[in-house]
């Protein structure tokens, strides 16, 4: 490690980990005394500022920006290949990114973390987390401390955070009910939306899109809800089995929140048909997925503009930054003949 760590100061280090200059010397020479965990953290730091060194930074003042994010490792992973590749295009300005990524992780434990980053030099705030009154007292406390908080993929609306980035979920929601619809023939049945958690209100609202859109339009359509999986293959497989099992009918999902290889699994296992099948973000299981065509089509969205677009609200928070409203993410579809 103390070999890695010749090509930063220590203040550099110590700023991108969130932690003392002491602990970083005491971690590079190996002094003891420092829990393992921090000294992962270190470890961390160091290979987030060798990739933002990769990524090309240019020279100007430096702004500290963390990144929570409460969600399946798939995802944020091209979140943050998405962070880090776009840190070099907000020139001159120097963007350095802390990344706190979190399978499962409990609102009290995310609500001191959020705290954490705030007394740790913070400057800004991207975060992926449920909309629970804890984590918006949680943006509130270190908004009003001066740390702004950019809300990526689903919101706080809520909360003091300053900005959301991402797609209009209501409408990706009534973009994945026509699609579904449309691929299917007139006799009534129903169809599964699947759900990690109902905690998210991004994927609330895509849910809530999805319903309205076929109430309105095809009513002989009924929609079954699947939730709870978290987005995690083993929860997720043995829900939609267990649905599946009750409702020998259904052949139709729109999954809002992931898991989508164990939903394929689950039919697979019963030997039933998918006839339909509809997923968000173009991440590298539902890539495998499309090239197999077990998926109809996925919905997505450009993560490096979202990227981009929660940098510029930062910066504009700061003054430092002038440009009109940010928008939301274009929906794009995405099917096996035109993956990319």
């Amino acid at each position: 490690m103390l070999d890695q760590a010749k090509k930063f100061s220590i203040k550099q280090i110590a700023a991108q980990a969130g932690v003392s200059k002491a602990t970083v010397d005491r971690v590079l020479h190996q002094r003891g005394g420092v829990h393992h965990q921090m000294r992962r953290r270190i470890e961390q730091a160091l290979q987030e500022l060798e990739a933002q060194e990769t990524a090309g930074l240019a020279s100007g003042r430096t702004f500290h920006i963390d990144v929570i994010m409460h969600t399946p490792r798939r995802f944020s992973r091209i979140v943050e290949e998405a962070i880090t590749a776009q840190v070099g295009s907000m020139a001159p300005f120097r963007i350095r990114t802390r990344f706190h990524l979190f399978e499962d992780i409990d609102a009290s434990r995310m609500y001191k973390l959020m705290l954490r980053c705030a007394a740790n030099g913070s400057q800004g705030l991207i975060l992926k987390a449920p909309d629970e009154p804890l984590l918006n007292e949680a943006v509130n406390r270190v908004t009003q401390a001066g740390v702004p908080v950019v809300t990526l993929v689903t919101d706080l609306p809520q909360s003091q955070r300053i900005g959301y980035v991402g797609m209009d979920n209501r409408t990706a929601g009534q973009t994945a009910a026509y699609l579904l619809a449309n691929w299917l023939d007139d006799s009534p049945r129903e169809v599964a939306v699947v759900i990690s958690s109902d905690s998210f209100r991004g994927e609330e609202e895509r849910e809530m899109g999805f319903r309205l859109w076929l109430r309105n339009r095809m009513p002989h359509l009924s929609v079954r809800d699947i939730s709870g999986g978290y987005g995690v293959y083993e929860l997720t497989y043995e829900r939609v089995k267990s649905v599946l099992q009750e409702h020998p009918s259904l052949s139709a999902v729109y999954s809002v929140g992931g898991g989508n290889r164990a939903i394929v699994d689950a039919f697979a296992a019963l030997e039933r048909p998918l006839q339909v099948f509809i997923g968000h973000d173009l991440d590298e299981e539902n890539r495998r997925l499309l090239a197999e065509e077990r998926i109809n089509a996925i919905i997505d969205h450009d993560l490096h503009a979202d990227a981009r677009h929660a940098f510029l609200h930062i910066l504009q928070f700061h003054r430092v930054w002038q440009s009109g409203p940010v928008p939301s993410s274009p929906i794009r579809i995405v099917t096996p003949f035109n993956l990319y």
